[in-house]
């Protein structure tokens, strides 16, 4: 069986096992819509959270931003582990024993006012909208390449599959989905990883490949990555670019901001007990580690065989997966000295992603329009597709290929329906039911969530064909608005008895303002911008932790100059924040 026919077996296979599952699974409540009932299993409930931790940053985009970031890339390592434990261990057992549907919810409860919700909400669009467009394009890669067809017309497939479960099932429908997609995820992400390691090592663990010889060469596979790179004239790849300013500021914004993502605290109120909370963090932190202790070894077996695969290669002689990647117009060649041979050279390794013009080149390839000229590399390679063409460039066997495909299309999936539900409960739980319509009926509200999510799938899909950047990166930009914006009004609102609504109001505006601004002004209106130009050296990646410090300061000082909260709040506080009656939550 060829390649292509295994490519669409598993992936048909596998979106037939999503669709069954959402209709088996349909919600039939708000109840179920929202939390699937808090009746989901702590094993269960770490896998759909894995699932919808590891989403298409994690499964396409992180080793692909390693493999040419170098040690650059540590900190979406150390700043997402480090995160997911600080949520799991500090924040999601205390929020899980508030006991309530959504994050807007805890916010307006715990700070006695509506007016604190709705600005919940708004921070809940802004995080999941910039982060869901990640994951739109993810699908949009991944379509693209193994569906043979655009980018733009694999955003609206994905558009489609997701609105299919996400509305009809909710967040039951998405986690028993989540599960299925976790075991499909992980088993596509370690196949290949297993297959190249032995290959690059002869070592079958890439954990322990990763830091072991490369076979035939007499060094370690880092060493001779460092060597490849020199011969070449690029930079080390274990050397850093990155001020340590701004590397303890991107990995900041990354850690606390995975503690503010609605998608992934949400996860905590699907348990039956705070006890189970706490077991499913475990279980999930356990699920996460697999992928993320095997990323870094991806990334250096990736860049390993690009180096190795392309240089000195006429392009009449390239091997067929550089020119299947490149119809899907996600990796270039610009014959800069016209002999026909496709070079490195001095300057950025690789340009980055390729846009091209419509007519052909003398050798029939794509003309790529976008290339800088003082650079003398000629290759130019969008960094999403580096997990996703690795089994290609090692010459894997077909299924292994088909296995990738199914795999980030998984991850996408999942973390975008996660996304999703959450824009549509905030909606119509937090601002319809609770501020528009109190009266409004359980079907009624049931309804408008679907409608949310319906219309929220769409804007998603825009977002996708036109995203501001690749797939890590956007969603980098989201962990830093959730640290500037919900971080600390989850902290306080759980551990200070002292800060009121004034206060958390004040910081999250103030906090999410700011860091929005700076994002947009640095990638958007002045993108040329350099580390001189930043605030203290501090580049966008990074300014949602100065966006946090900012809401820290600006809560407390406000809070000292206006009213202290009210007795029963304090008391809330206590209630919250004190491990007595821990086996089950308490719904207030």
């Amino acid at each position: 069986m060829d390649t292509q026919t295994l490519i669409y077996l598993f992936v048909g296979a596998t979106f037939a096992l999503y669709i069954g599952i959402a209709l088996w699974t349909r919600a039939g409540s708000t109840s179920e819509y929202y939390v699937a009932s808090k009746g989901v299993h702590p094993v269960l409930n770490g896998m759909a959270t894995g699932a919808d931790w590891m989403s298409a940053a994690s499964f396409i985009s992180m080793a692909g931003i390693i493999a040419f970031a170098g040690y650059d890339g540590s900190v979406y390592l150390m700043g997402w582990t480090g995160g997911y434990v600080l949520l799991a261990m500090c924040l999601a057992p205390y929020l899980r024993k508030f006991g309530k549907f959504t994050v807007p919810e805890f916010i307006g409860e715990r700070y006695y006012s509506q007016t604190a919700r709705v600005v919940a909400v708004i921070c809940v669009i802004f995080i999941s909208f910039t982060y869901v467009a990640g994951q739109m394009r993810g699908v949009g890669i991944v379509f693209s390449r193994y569906l043979e067809v655009d980018i733009n017309t694999g955003v609206m497939i994905g558009m489609a599959i997701v609105f299919f479960y996400s509305v009809l099932g909710g967040m039951k429908g998405i986690t028993y989905t989540q599960v299925a997609q976790y075991c499909v995820m992980i088993f596509a992400y370690m196949v290949p990883a297993i297959f190249i390691s032995m290959l690059i090592t002869g070592n079958p663990i890439p954990q322990l490949g990763f830091g072991s010889e490369a076979s035939g060469s007499g060094q370690s596979v880092l060493d001779r990555l460092n060597g490849l790179g020199a011969e070449l004239g690029f930079t080390p790849y274990t050397d850093g670019s990155k001020s340590t300013l701004d590397v303890f500021f991107i990995t900041m914004a990354l850690m606390v901001g995975t503690a503010g993502l609605p998608h992934v605290i949400v996860r905590f109120f699907t348990t039956p007990t705070v006890k189970d909370a706490r077991k499913s963090a475990g279980y999930a932190l356990l699920f996460i580690a697999i992928l993320y202790t095997t990323a870094p070894a991806v990334a250096a077996f990736a860049r390993t065989n690009l180096l190795t695969s392309i240089p000195n290669v006429s392009y009449e002689q390239a091997p067929g997966w550089f020119k299947t990647w490149e119809n899907a117009g996600l990796i270039g060649w610009l014959d800069k000295n016209k002999d026909g041979v496709i070079q490195y050279g001095p300057g950025a390794p690789f340009a980055g992603a390729p846009t091209f013009a419509a007519e052909k080149g003398a050798h029939g390839e794509r003309l790529v329009t976008n290339a800088p000229t003082d650079a003398a590399t000629e290759l130019y390679v969008d960094r999403d597709i580096m997990v996703l063409a690795n089994p290609e460039i090692a010459d894997l066997p077909g299924w292994v290929i088909a296995l990738i495909a199914a795999g980030g299309l998984a991850a996408a999936l999942s973390t975008a329906a996660g996304l999703l539900l959450v824009i549509s409960t905030s909606i119509s739980h937090d601002l319809l039911k609770s501020n528009i319509n109190p009266k409004i009926s359980e079907k009624g509200e049931l309804l408008a969530a679907r409608i949310a999510a319906g219309v929220a799938v769409v804007i998603a899909g825009l977002f996708g064909i036109y995203p501001p950047a690749f797939v890590a990166q956007v969603v980098a930009f989201a962990f830093g608005l959730a640290a500037a914006s919900f971080f600390p009004a989850i902290v306080m609102g759980i551990f200070s008895k002292k800060m009121n609504k004034e206060g958390a109001i004040a910081g999250m505006v103030v906090g999410l303002a700011f860091t929005f601004s700076y994002i947009v002004y640095f990638k958007f209106i002045n993108p040329t911008a350099t580390a001189a130009d930043w605030w203290f050296g501090i580049s966008p990646e990074g300014i949602g932790t100065l966006g946090m410090i900012f809401n820290f300061v600006v809560a407390v000082v406000v809070a000292k100059v206006t009213s202290a909260p009210p007795e029963n709040i304090q008391h809330l506080v206590e209630d919250i924040r004190i491990p007595r009656g821990a086996g089950a939550a308490i719904d207030h």
